[in-house]
C-alpha cells in the first residue's frame, strides 16, 4: 500500500508510523484508518517495536468532521464497524510491544487511539479529551473498555460526561498512561525507549501482552494455568537461554528476539 495520510519507517528493527495530516491535527478519515490497519499489520511481521506518534503540534483530533454539515449522512455504526474496528484490533494484536508517543493533544478518536497501544509516553503540553459528549456521542473507539480498566469507574465516567482535557501529568497520576516526559525530554526519551524493547526479548513481550490482557476475564486459577502455560513456551527460547547465560557471566544479553 501507497501511504498518503501516514509516513512509515523502518530502522533497527523500530518501525515508526507518524499520522500526517498536520493541517487538521491529524484527524482520522477514512483513507488515514485503512493506511494505519495496513502499517500496523506490517510492523508486526517486520519489526520488533512499533512507535506510533502525530506529525506536527498534535497526536491526534480524532475523526475529521471538518466541512460536514449534513450529518444525517453518516452512518457511524457503519463506520466503527468497517473502518475503526479493524484498526483498533489490529492495535491490541500486533505482536510487537506498541509506544504511543503523545506529542501534543489527542481527543475524542484519537485519544483512544493512543491508549490502545500497550504503553503511552505524553509530552508535557499534550493532553487527552473524551470529547464525544461535546458533539451529543459517545465514547468511542474502544474508550469504554480502556477508560475503566485503566483509570477506574468514577474517572472514567466523569471523563466521558464532562469531556474535560486531561493533561498528560494528570494522566500519569492517575494511571491512564505510563509516562509524561518534559517537552525537551520528549523525543529523546521515546527513542530510548524504542531501541531497548527493539534490543529486547521480543517472543517474551508478545507472551507478557498476552498474559496481561488475558487478565481480566480469567479468575487466579486460569490466570495461573495461563502463567505456566505461557512461561513453558517462553523458557523454550533462544532468548531466555541467553539471558541466563549472560547473567552467569554478568554481561548485558544480547536478544536475538526469538
Amino acid at each position: 500500500m501507497t501511504y498518503t495520510t501516514i509516513e512509515y519507517a523502518l530502522d533497527a528493527g523500530i518501525a515508526r508510523l507518524t499520522l500526517n495530516r498536520p493541517d487538521v491535527l491529524n484527524g482520522m478519515n477514512a483513507e488515514m484508518r485503512a493506511e494505519v490497519r495496513d502499517a500496523v499489520t506490517r510492523a508486526g511481521d517486520e519489526a520488533r517495536v512499533l512507535v506510533i506518534t502525530g506529525a506536527g503540534r498534535g497526536f491526534c483530533s480524532g475523526q475529521d468532521l471538518g466541512g460536514e454539515t449534513d450529518v444525517t449522512q453518516f452512518d457511524l455504526r457503519e463506520i466503527l464497524k468497517r473502518e475503526y474496528e479493524p484498526m483498533l484490533r489490529a492495535i491490541h494484536d500486533c505482536p510487537i510491544p506498541t509506544i504511543a508517543a503523545v506529542n501534543g493533544p489527542a481527543a475524542g478518536a484519537g485519544a483512544n487511539v493512543a491508549l490502545a497501544c500497550d504503553v503511552v509516553i505524553a509530552a508535557e503540553r499534550a493532553f487527552f479529551m473524551q470529547a464525544f459528549s461535546l458533539i451529543g456521542l459517545i465514547p468511542d473507539a474502544g474508550g469504554t473498555y480502556i477508560l475503566p480498566r485503566n483509570i477506574g469507574f468514577a474517572r472514567a465516567m466523569g471523563a466521558a460526561l464532562f469531556a474535560d482535557r486531561i493533561s498528560a501529568r494528570q494522566a500519569a497520576d492517575w494511571g491512564l498512561i505510563w509516562e509524561m516526559v518534559p517537552d525537551d525530554e520528549f523525543e529523546a526519551l521515546v527513542n530510548q525507549r524504542a531501541e531497548t524493547l527493539a534490543k529486547g526479548p521480543t517472543k517474551a513481550y508478545r507472551l507478557i501482552k498476552q498474559a496481561i490482557r488475558a487478565s481480566f476475564d480469567n479468575d487466579l486459577d486460569a490466570q495461573l494455568a495461563l502463567e505456566a502455560e505461557l512461561q513453558g513456551e517462553a523458557g523454550k527460547s533462544r532468548d531466555f537461554a541467553e539471558g541466563v547465560q549472560a547473567f552467569n557471566e554478568k554481561r548485558k544479553p544480547r536478544f536475538e528476539g526469538h
